[in-house]
């Protein structure tokens, strides 16, 4: 298979902005489909990279974006649903977690196969499941299912689509939502209760992940295959807590939770008003230890990177010390 052509769903996302960064660094002729081109500007400007505003929820929209290209790449995903209760609005269902990790799949591969596209990647999660304790994880386990499924469901003569899915641990870098929400936290709170303290995470950089992803494009040894992504080291929240404090300085009194105490802090965290950080729905992902059973796939060549190595870089700006060099003019 000779892969040239990747269009991408998810490019201007955290994840997507160093996947397309990627592929473009080793040849490839990207397709970015974003809801509205601010949404990936960061990879607008990136030569042979083209932008396109697209409903990808409209089966029509996606056959005619997928015309031409050689592989898809889907990196969509939420981690909460939206609970706006209005039904009336064009794609509102793209808050819903059945929409958007398990019908979604199902229209890409459609679309894959209406159009021509061979190749298909695809991001899932760590633990994803039918049987999983959370929403999350469920809807992420059949939107895999869909998308491993497709090349014996969609194949015939002359066409058959490979596919290939990556299932990571918690992803952190510059710009995640993970490590940057806790020196988030500890900057603001003195004392800091910590639901599920002793749940257990592999953090995996974000350029590990995505050297994975383009490595595996053109290499027929990974099709129809799943692979699992975790860093060097295991944590429990609790450790990665302390671990941020030490690095931005923000040495906290962090408490622990009960079980029954992290139920309650996530029921009351669920209806606060602006950005949820913490629902039910993540407390019951957080039942089941986000960390691999064995290292990270040797077939994709990666030199791992430690969270200890790569954090502090970005974690500086949240020092207490920063404000002083800024003043000071350094």
């Amino acid at each position: 298979m000779n892969i040239k052509k990747v269009c991408v769903l998810g490019g201007g996302g955290f994840v997507g902005i160093h996947i397309v960064n990627k592929l473009g660094m080793a040849g490839y002729s990207v397709r970015v489909l974003t809801r509205t081109r601010e949404h990936a500007k960061t990879v607008a400007v990136l030569p042979d990279v083209e932008v396109v505003e697209a409903n990808i929820f409209d089966p029509a929209e996606l056959n005619r974006h997928f015309a031409g290209m050689d592989a898809v790449i889907n990196l969509v995903g939420m981690l909460n649903e939206e609970k706006t209760g209005r039904i009336d609005k064009p794609m509102a269902r793209r808050g819903d977690f059945h929409e958007v990790h398990i019908e979604l799949p199902r229209k890409i591969v459609h679309a894959c196969a209406a159009s021509g596209v061979k190749r298909l990647l695809h991001m899932s999660a760590l633990n994803a499941d039918p049987n999983a304790p959370s929403g999350y994880l469920r809807s992420k386990g059949l939107g895999e299912a869909i998308v491993l499924e497709a090349g014996l469901r969609h194949s015939g003569p002359g066409y058959r689509l490979e596919a290939t899915t990556f299932r990571p641990s918690v992803i952190f870098g510059r710009e995640d939502s993970f490590i940057n929400m806790f020196a988030g936290l500890l900057k603001l709170a003195p004392v800091l209760p910590l639901a599920s303290p002793d749940t257990k995470f592999q953090p995996v950089f974000v350029e590990d992940v995505a050297q994975a992803f383009v490595a595996s494009l053109n290499n027929s040894d990974t099709f129809g295959q799943s692979y699992d992504l975790c860093g060097p080291k295991a944590y429990t929240l609790r450790e990665l807590v302390e671990l941020v404090g030490a690095m931005t300085g923000y040495k906290r009194k962090i408490i622990g939770l009960s079980p029954r105490l992290s139920y309650l802090q996530a029921w009351v965290m669920e209806w606060l008003p602006g950005k949820k950080i913490m629902t039910r729905d993540n407390y019951y992902t957080m039942q089941v230890d986000s960390v691999c059973k064995g290292e990270f796939p040797r077939i994709f060549d990666v030199k791992l990177s430690a969270l200890e190595a790569v954090a502090p870089g970005y974690l500086a700006e949240f020092s207490p010390y920063q404000g002083y060099r800024s003043a000071a003019g350094r």
